[in-house]
């Protein structure tokens, strides 16, 4: 009988793919790098915001230091222009309305810095009641480490047996399979569906609707 439903935000709650890359471009050119057409994107986010501008520098300047210099940049301009068209996908904040109209408690664990995670969860669904809502935070493993489920399990204090976690990419599959709990790929985020069945998705979504069939089939 599942109780919590554990959300990815990016790509499966939301589709922030061009605020991202328009924030990180703008962080790029202001120290002369070269920028990525918005679709790269899709392919370069889900592991956190370090790994995405590693993966958005030019080879040979992917240290460390370059990183911290991109995520310098990067930061104050994306907290504000994060919802210059950032949406949430269709069906969405229906979908969570009809599982919280039917007692799944839910949660929010993403990879995107903490202070965006919640700025953006607050202005796009201001009346779900999120029992739990988690970004990345300082001294924490990202996704797929499965820390960030644990988190919200002692949170909620909800069994285990009792949760499923929904996302869009292999990162979420992984993260989901690391604290050994079922998983729903969602086919409209960042990533194909293959590469939700090929990290071991246990059910796939289609649409939003499908989920609250998917959870309330088995709660």
């Amino acid at each position: 009988m599942k109780k919590l439903a554990i959300f990815d935000l990016d790509g499966t709650l939301i589709d922030s793919v061009a605020d991202l890359a328009q924030a990180t471009n703008y962080a790029l050119t202001q120290h002369g790098y070269p920028t990525h057409p918005t679709e790269a994107y899709r392919f370069f986010v889900g592991n956190g915001i370090n790994k995405l501008f590693e993966r958005a520098l030019p080879e040979g300047e992917k240290s460390t230091d370059n990183v911290m210099k991109i995520r310098q940049t990067f930061i104050p301009y994306y907290n504000v222009h994060n919802r210059d068209f950032t949406r949430p996908y269709p069906g969405i904040v229906k979908m969570l309305e009809n599982l919280q109209e039917s007692g799944i408690v839910l949660a929010i664990a993403s990879n995107k810095y903490m202070e965006a995670t919640a700025q953006l969860v607050k202005s796009y669904f201001p009346h779900i009641q999120f029992a739990c809502v988690l970004g990345q935070r300082e001294g924490i493993m990202p996704k797929p480490d499965p820390q960030i489920v644990y988190d919200i399990m002692e949170a909620t204090q909800i069994e285990h047996d009792a949760i499923i976690y929904i996302g869009d990419t292999n990162v979420d599959m992984q993260t989901a399979k690391n604290a050994h709990l079922p998983s729903i790929g969602v086919t409209w985020g960042f990533r194909p569906c293959s590469e939700l069945l090929e990290s071991g998705a246990t059910y796939i979504a289609n649409t939003a609707e499908e989920i609250v069939e998917i959870i309330l089939r088995n709660a």
